[in-house]
């Protein structure tokens, strides 16, 4: 009947599971998006949404509760910093998967999961300079015929 199959394995032992939802539950924090498989993705967006939920009671208990699994102090701090603030209006649905397609090696179903805040304006500004690129004059001919002709 399955009622009770309500993990998602992913192949992996207890212990190496929490372990590697934790860990990608700290980088979706980081950088706000993470390419991933689809059982991936669909298995960390409840662990991120409990994460969230709980960081938004901003309690210490809440704190140390969160702490178990954010174990890096800058991703903590960044948390309840900036991610939990973007987030009070909102009870659920912190997070959208968004399907790519097939990982070409072994035919993986692939998706993006991404925080649904907006990007600080620091970092859309570094992105925009850093993203043009500036054309060089192009070089004059001239000279190279000049020299041809010698």
């Amino acid at each position: 009947m399955g009622h009770l199959d309500k993990v998602n394995k992913l192949g992996r032992t207890r212990s190496h599971r929490e372990a590697m939802l934790s860990n990608m539950a700290v980088s979706l924090f980081k950088y706000r998006v993470l390419k991933t498989t689809e059982a991936k993705a669909k298995a960390l967006r409840p662990v991120v949404d409990r994460l969230i939920s709980t960081a938004k009671k901003d309690t210490l208990a809440a704190k140390r509760q969160v702490a178990r699994t954010v174990r890096q102090k800058d991703v903590f701090k960044k948390l309840f910093a900036e991610i939990v603030p973007q987030f009070e209006g909102r009870e659920s649905g912190f997070t959208r998967v968004i399907k790519l397609g097939v990982r070409r090696g072994d035919g993986a179903a692939m998706s993006v999961i991404e925080l649904l805040t907006e990007k600080p304006k620091s970092e859309s500004d570094k992105k925009d300079k850093k993203g043009k690129k500036t054309r060089r004059p192009a070089k004059k001919t001239a000279p190279a015929k000049e020299a041809k002709a010698k």
